[in-house]
């Protein structure tokens, strides 16, 4: 079976649950639709990919738990353990014009309204009130410089996905 090119990282296996051949999983977000909502999960165990459809799925507390096809009991959910899971990007729900996904803006530009450029989108970071962009770029000298840049409407002036590109009202001496 070929693996497809849109998989999304969504959460890991925490270990078995129940006798059955259940799994309790951590998802990567606190929505965890796409990982609801998918048939199908890729598992990566120790870069060994493959897929299981996926019979029943629901939250339990911060965890889901899952029962997957061919996964008859306690000791195959076992060798599952520690397993990144990946769903299929067709599985995410739509978002609003002003929405995103972090996945979609790890690597974009960021540039001020200047044009001057603070690097790229390496991660983000959420403090409670707001997420916060972690931008690095390699300075002269190959120290690498690292910016958290507030995710928000005061600094933020556009996101252009297609071309690859966050504008932020933001200094370099900031």
């Amino acid at each position: 079976m070929e693996v497809p090119a849109d998989l999304v990282l969504v959460g890991h296996v925490l270990d078995a649950w129940r006798l059955d051949g259940s799994v309790k999983v951590a998802p990567y977000s606190s929505d965890a639709s796409a990982l609801l909502g998918a048939r199908e999960w890729w598992f990566d165990v120790k870069g060994a990919v493959r897929s299981f459809d996926v019979m029943t799925a629901k939250v339990h507390g911060s965890t889901v738990t899952a029962k997957l096809v061919g996964i008859v009991d306690r000791d195959a959910a076992e060798a599952l353990k520690g397993a990144r899971i990946s769903v299929s990007r067709r599985y995410f729900p739509v978002t609003d014009d002003d929405e995103y996904y972090w996945v979609d803006l790890i690597g974009l530009e960021v540039v001020n309204q200047s044009g001057e450029s603070f690097g790229a989108v390496a991660d983000l970071t959420e403090n409670g009130a707001h997420q916060n962009l972690v931008v690095r770029t390699q300075a002269e000298g190959s120290d690498k410089v690292e910016r958290l840049i507030p995710f928000v409407d005061a600094y933020v002036r556009t996101v252009d996905l297609p071309g690859r590109r966050i504008v932020v009202d933001w200094q370099a001496d900031y």
